[in-house]
């Protein structure tokens, strides 16, 4: 169920326990996840949601991690342990299990796409995959690049590996499979797709995505544990690709229109 333009009540939500402290919010696709996100930082930032220590979501899940129950006068009362249930219920009710129950009950507004900053990335259309993509998308290798790099990106979720972004915006029509047989070394600042996501490797890794251009600046760092954030592309930073010949700058940031 994806949410309304006057709120959705999160009905579609799964709630399952997650080790000791955590619980893990499964539901019915990304825009559900993206806005149940939003809402929960909403929810923290104002200090309504109190004892979770950490928010981290997924394609279709957010996880909520260090739910702990803390007495006056310090120390900490453990978790009980949750059943596998849509309402996870114990015989004594604690932190985790009050807002497991909460968090089905909850309506969300629609996610504001409001005008942030966003990172611009100057990219090498020239990855080895590019005429493969182009015939999949139905189109010339020499459209490929304005066909990306006019799409206005998200980053919806990290993973993989620190500092790799999963960017949506891409039509669906324009969404391609994985490649049949992964690389086993995929160099760092490599431009791909597959399914519906667009990333950047800030690594050299195997991979199996279909590689359709480079960086400009391949040492540009996409993470720094010495930088606040770590992570360039942190879930909700808005992102444009720009063809090498636009300008061969190193990545910045810029306003991007609603």
């Amino acid at each position: 169920m994806r949410p309304a333009d006057d709120g959705t009540q999160a009905r579609e939500v799964r709630v399952l326990p997650a080790g000791a402290h955590a619980l893990l919010v499964e539901l019915v696709d990304g825009d559900h996840a993206e806005a149940f996100h939003a809402e929960l930082l909403r929810r923290r930032d104002r200090g309504a949601l109190p004892g979770v220590r950490e928010i981290v979501p997924g394609a279709r899940t957010v996880l909520l991690d260090g739910i702990e129950d803390r007495p006056r006068g310090g120390g900490r009362v453990p978790s009980a342990r949750l059943p596998t249930a849509r309402v996870p219920t114990a015989q004594v009710p604690t932190a985790r299990d009050r807002l497991a129950r909460e968090l089905v009950s909850w309506t969300l507004p629609p996610p504001r796409r409001e005008v942030r900053d966003a990172v611009e990335i100057p990219v090498v259309y020239d990855g080895p995959d590019l005429a493969e993509v182009a015939a999949l998308w139905g189109v010339g290798a020499d459209e490929v690049p304005a066909l990306h790099s006019r799409t206005a990106f998200r980053v919806a979720f990290c993973g993989f590996a620190p500092g790799f972004g999963y960017l949506t915006g891409l039509p669906e029509r324009l969404h391609v499979p994985r490649r049949t047989t992964p690389r086993t070394r995929v160099p760092a600042g490599a431009l791909a797709l597959a399914g519906p996501y667009t990333g950047v490797y800030p690594r050299p890794s195997p991979g199996g995505w279909q590689l359709i251009g480079r960086m400009v600046d391949p040492a540009a760092a996409l993470w720094d544990p010495g930088r606040e954030p770590a992570a360039l592309l942190g879930p909700g930073t808005r992102v444009r690709f720009v063809t090498a010949e636009s300008g061969h700058v190193p990545p910045s940031r810029t306003e991007l229109p609603s």
